[in-house]
């Protein structure tokens, strides 16, 4: 069940794009998608964290900065991601995005909570060469140098949000975490929408199908069988199942929108997962003999 969890919440965090254009041809604007995304979210992760008990005994300052974490980090993130797939393809964007693994890796060597080994660099220079790539194979097309932009800054604010999240959700339930941070963000939405004069709710009738569409498959159900996997499998087996996610993107435009990729971009694209393999596959173990005296 553990690798199964695993695939099916790539699954789901990988049709989010997908769902997200068929969203925008409704009409639905930018700032409500966010919006609903993250308070249908947040009101039912709430739900599941009350009836477990998750919450119980959280101290505030852990509920604080729960609630940070999404309304600055996840916020940020996905504006920056949902603004990036109204100008580019949703199968460049995954590419674009999936360069985080590398970029995490960079960072937990420069904070110093992991060591800078030789596969962690190789998979760093294999990460940079395949990101190059995607973008080099795009530039003499018709790509969107602010959408690109905007889709490599989702990847550095995800980046900043994992790094923080990993010291913030010590000692926190998942599930616990999980709520805050969409509850966070769903506030910093609900601000920016009304800043904007909104929320606005004239879109097609069908654009509610996909916003939750978003809200509870590509969210909820995403990170709560991402967690239940985890839990089986650990981090590593986890981590490395989890590239189905831009290969399950990159299907669903070709198959739904017809977007293509042509033969340097699906190079960088395979030139990516390949570096993402690389550092978290699980080393071997020791074998030690035993030496009986």
């Amino acid at each position: 069940m553990g690798p199964l969890l695993c695939l099916l919440s790539a699954v789901c965090f990988g049709a989010m794009a997908i769902f997200g254009k068929l969203a925008y041809d409704a009409g639905v604007d930018v700032g409500d998608l966010l919006l609903v995304r993250f308070a249908v979210a947040a009101a039912l992760l709430l739900v599941v964290a009350g009836t477990t008990g998750a919450l119980r005994g959280v101290p505030r300052r852990s509920l604080v900065a729960g609630l940070a974490m999404g309304g600055v980090g996840y916020a940020t993130q996905s504006g920056l991601f949902f603004g990036a797939l109204e100008r580019i393809d949703a199968s460049l964007l995954a590419l674009i995005l999936y360069a985080y693994p590398a970029l995490v890796t960079i960072g937990a060597i420069a904070l110093r909570r992991e060591r800078a080994s030789s596969r962690r660099i190789a998979a760093l220079l294999i990460a940079s060469a395949g990101t190059a790539l995607v973008l080099g194979g795009a530039a003499s097309g018709s790509l969107d140098p602010l959408g690109a932009a905007m889709g490599f800054g989702a990847a550095v604010a995800y980046t900043i949000y994992i790094l923080a999240g990993d010291r913030i959700g010590a000692g926190m339930s998942p599930v616990a975490l999980s709520s805050l941070v969409c509850t966070g963000a769903a506030c910093t939405f609900a601000v920016f929408s009304t800043v904007q004069g909104g929320p606005r709710f004239d879109f097609a009738p069908s654009g509610w199908l996909w916003l939750t569409a978003i809200a509870v498959v590509s969210t909820v159900a995403a990170i709560l069988t991402f967690f239940a996997g985890l839990a089986r499998v650990g981090p590593s087996a986890a981590s490395i199942l989890s590239t189905l996610e831009p290969v399950v993107t990159v299907l669903l435009a070709a198959t739904i929108f017809g977007e293509s990729l042509n033969s340097t971009q699906l190079l960088g694209g395979a030139v990516v997962l390949a570096a993402v393999l690389v550092i978290q596959w699980p080393a071997p173990r020791r074998q030690y003999a035993v030496q009986n005296s």
